[in-house]
């Protein structure tokens, strides 16, 4: 076996893990501040790609109350947030929270599992696995976030096509969806290396001798 299928990939999960989080983050804050919008509107557009593709952001007229220990890391006026999970399931109304606080119980346990699957010998010297589960916790962990500090997650990424929306995500779901079909291109076309058996010698069988005995 070569040297460098022994070399571990825990620094490229660790890496992936760290960028997803802090680039999801850095873009929410950077995207929810630039498109801000005024008192008297809800919601700031940015065309990216003309009828395909477009940075938005929507907010409530709710004001953030700043008696809370997070309300430093939120803005003025309170974001609109998806408090439910993919095409805002579960999302439900603000005064109800949605099931926020299910799928942030959610995230904590698959963040954990994926640390612990992640540690594991096999999954450690498996570059593939590293890329993909590193990605996949770098999203858990920003939208992780989202979920804590504003009580729903972010979105802001629009795509579109006429009258056929796709619903909002953002970098974290980008992330997420990433990892996952790593995982699955991984499941189909990877395969494993097959252990060699060791080879079993036989011991040599002594030759029996016959001695002749005269005949009677």
């Amino acid at each position: 076996m070569q040297e460098s299928t022994k070399r571990p990939f825990l620094w490229l999960f660790a890496t992936l893990a760290v960028v997803g989080l802090v680039a999801d983050q850095a873009s929410k804050y950077v995207v929810f501040a630039k498109l801000y919008p005024a008192d008297t509107e809800w919601e700031t557009k940015v065309e990216v790609i003309p009828g395909y593709f477009e940075l938005r952001t929507a907010y409530t007229h709710q004001r953030d109350p700043g008696d809370d220990v997070l309300s430093f890391l939120r803005t003025d006026r309170l974001p609109h947030v998806n408090r439910g999970a993919l095409f805002g399931i579960g999302n439900g109304d603000p005064e109800s929270g949605g099931m926020n606080g299910f799928f942030a119980i959610v995230s904590v346990l698959a963040a954990c599992f994926i640390v612990i699957w992640a540690m594991r010998p096999s999954v450690a010297h498996d570059r593939f696995l590293c890329l993909a589960l590193g990605l996949i916790l770098g999203g858990t962990l920003g939208n992780l976030y989202d979920r804590v500090v504003f009580g729903g997650v972010r979105d802001f990424l629009h795509c579109y096509y006429d009258t056929h929306p796709w619903p909002d995500f953002n970098i974290a779901d980008a992330c997420l969806v990433c990892g996952a079909g790593t995982l699955l291109v991984h499941s189909f076309f990877v395969t494993e290396p097959v252990k060699a058996e060791p080879s079993v010698t036989q011991a040599p069988v002594p030759m029996q001798t016959t001695s002749s005995t005269p005949g009677a």
